[in-house]
């Protein structure tokens, strides 16, 4: 990482290491930080719904359960973000991961005296760790180079793979270490769950020094370092007054919306053309390996080849794994081809949309653009996952994906217009922190 003698010597004035060696330090915390988290929310999340179906009595509740915990993981976004826009990204992480083991254990609560309401209190509860998991990239990103920011970013999505790989095939064995118990097995990945939360939030709060939201606010340029500029209104006016930034949002919006709502579909979509648990395993298993095991690749790119054709690159394939996907026909070599490319698209767009988001707003409002980013990101994917059972039902897994690939044309237009009106191109070489 490159630096100017102003911030060399302004961190040293500060007290602090050199920036370089601040910056791996801070990415090696986030990284074992989302190792951690990764692992606690898919261990629990595989079995809410089958919970859910045992506290209410009826499957036709069980979707409520992991739609409570999308909920509550957009409705802290903002929260979050405005804690770590005033106290630092330290604070705001550990807060979001103690909300989130509270809410684990809420669940364990409503499992054992069989409370629906107080479960769907529980999950929405345990979303805040999914907030920090998501929000880990962008404080990966807040002392990272210009041309480096992608890099930095897509290197934390990394970490996550060992948590969603193996998260969902330690369920069965956190379930059946509670046999025997008062608590009921399928609670079992809960209680290990609120554990990982409350080992990341630890880890967090001793290891992430100093913060690196305000190491970063401290070496920006003196024009930025106001405070005027770090309410979520003043977010709200730098993403109106920047083209970039809203190609931003929707880039990542429509990126997640459109992966979640062919995803959830597709084990269903799998059953009804033969496959079994097994192959239904691997194919789900090949699109998290698409989704987080090759985000460097698509850091490397957006550095490279800049945010736009990373944007560019994101709509393509998630196109064109919406048309092998919704061609397959029980064609389940197509079927996996087509899910391994919904990962690599959202990739791609979560990777170079939150690259180009923190590039086109000034320091001061970054932390309130990122939490309104995550709000717009998990509510258009929280109705995309509700609609899309609705779709499915009516219309069939082929239309859906059709309608998934129709997302994409207002991205693919966003793009161009902005490409044309206001160029954009690999960053420059970092000078500092204050571009």
């Amino acid at each position: 990482m490159t630096t100017s003698p102003r911030t060399d010597r302004t961190a040293h004035a500060a007290g602090l290491p050199d920036l370089a060696r601040l910056q791996r330090r801070t990415s090696t915390v986030l990284m074992a930080s989302q190792m951690l988290g990764g692992l606690g929310v898919p261990i629990s999340i595989a079995l809410a719904p089958v919970l859910a179906t045992e506290i209410s009595g009826t499957e036709a509740m069980s979707g409520f359960a992991s739609t409570a915990s999308v909920v509550g993981t957009a409705l802290v976004s903002l929260p979050l973000a405005a804690l770590m826009t005033a106290r630092g990204r330290r604070p705001g992480l550990v807060l979001a991961y103690a909300i989130g083991a509270t809410g684990a254990a809420l669940v364990v609560l409503a499992a054992t005296i069989k409370s629906f309401p107080l479960l769907l209190l529980g999950m929405a509860a345990f979303g805040a760790a999914s907030s920090a998991n998501l929000q880990a990239r962008f404080a990966a990103a807040d002392l990272a180079a210009p041309d480096r920011r992608a890099r930095a970013i897509s290197v934390v999505v990394w970490a996550s793979t060992i948590g969603a790989v193996l998260g969902p095939n330690l369920s069965a064995p956190a379930s059946r270490s509670f046999a025997g118990t008062s608590i009921p097995e399928t609670a079992g990945p809960f209680v290990w769950a609120a554990a990982v939360f409350v080992l990341t939030g630890t880890l967090i709060g001793v290891l992430l020094r100093p913060d690196p939201l305000l190491t970063a606010r401290a070496l920006a340029a003196p024009e930025e370092q106001t405070r005027e500029g770090r309410s979520l209104r003043a977010g709200l006016a730098a993403v109106k007054a920047s083209p970039r930034a809203r190609l931003a949002l929707v880039a990542v919006a429509v990126s997640h919306t459109t992966m979640v709502s062919i995803m959830i579909m597709t084990p269903m979509d799998l059953g009804h053309h033969g496959a079994g648990l097994e192959l239904i395993g691997l194919v789900i298993s090949g699109h998290i390996a698409g989704m987080f095991a090759f985000s460097p690749v698509m850091g490397w790119l957006a550095d490279r080849l800049g945010r736009l054709s990373v944007i560019g690159l994101a709509a393509g394939l998630l196109s064109l794994a919406a048309l092998l996907a919704g061609t397959a026909a029980g064609n389940h070599v197509q079927s996996a081809a087509g899910l391994f490319l919904l990962g690599l698209g959202w990739s791609a767009g979560m990777v170079s949309g939150s690259a180009l988001l923190t590039d086109s707003v000034p320091q001061p409002a970054r932390a309130a653009v990122q939490g309104l980013s995550d709000l717009t990101m998990n509510t258009a994917a929280g109705v995309g996952g509700a609609a899309a059972g609705l779709v499915m039902s009516q219309a069939g897994y082929g239309w859906l994906n059709a309608i998934g690939a129709c997302l994409l044309l207002p991205l693919a237009a966003l793009a161009l217009f902005t490409a044309r009106r206001h160029p954009v191109t690999a960053p420059a070489p970092a000078k500092g922190l204050s571009s």
